[in-house]
């Protein structure tokens, strides 16, 4: 038998239940991507398998501002949607990450670390779907980045619209709003709430 090294995973391991969500969680996490600014599809992480699927093309124009993709072992349960006042429940999703960073990154399905600098607490449909923003660690531009301060307005007021606007369909009733933008602080208790909503889920 071969004599594989430590940590070493014989088999791919599925980005959300397999990967960590960072040693230094919750200040600086584990990303998973999904989806790049270049993208006008939405992909997304295949539950069962842990592939990356086609969810569906993007309806609207916009595409994503920053890299889009979770933080593995999270979960928006009940403790992230006690964080969010409007919401009843979680959206059962890993919690989502939008991660800055000042060269292109153009591939999806690829892990990073990043930094929390805040989030964006949106409901979609009464449930929580917050959205945390992060700066690439060790990014040349914004790896020093700390609060979300120290990223520019527009960059923010960009997400702010994408996620506001990405599921919108002509004539239909519109039922997801950015009720707010917060700062680090709350967003490492996000974070927290979304891997003990994790714990209770799937255990540890």
């Amino acid at each position: 038998m071969p004599n594989f090294p430590k940590p070493f995973y014989r088999w791919r391991p599925h980005p959300w239940h397999g990967l960590e969500s960072g040693e230094r969680s919750p200040e600086v996490v584990n990303a998973f991507i999904e989806i790049t600014p270049f993208d006008s599809v939405k992909y997304e992480v295949d539950k069962t398998t842990g592939y990356v699927r086609v969810d569906r093309p993007q309806r609207t124009s916009a595409y994503p501002p920053t890299l889009y993709g979770f933080i593995p072992r999270t979960y928006c349960g009940a403790k992230v949607a006690a964080l969010s006042p409007k919401s009843i429940d979680g959206d059962h999703d890993p919690l989502d990450i939008c991660v800055i960073s000042e060269r292109p990154i153009n591939r999806g399905e690829i892990i990073l670390q990043a930094r929390v600098v805040g989030g964006l607490q949106m409901v979609d449909d009464k449930r929580a779907d917050d959205k945390i923003i992060a700066v690439l660690e060790k990014d040349n531009i914004w790896g020093e980045a700390q609060k979300l301060s120290d990223i520019p307005p527009i960059m923010v007021e960009r997400l702010s619209h994408y996620f506001s606007t990405y599921k919108y369909i002509f004539g239909e009733e519109f039922l997801r709003t950015i009720e707010k933008v917060y700062d680090r602080d709350y967003a490492l208790e996000v974070v927290k709430a979304a891997e003990a909503d994790y714990r209770d889920q799937f255990g540890e």
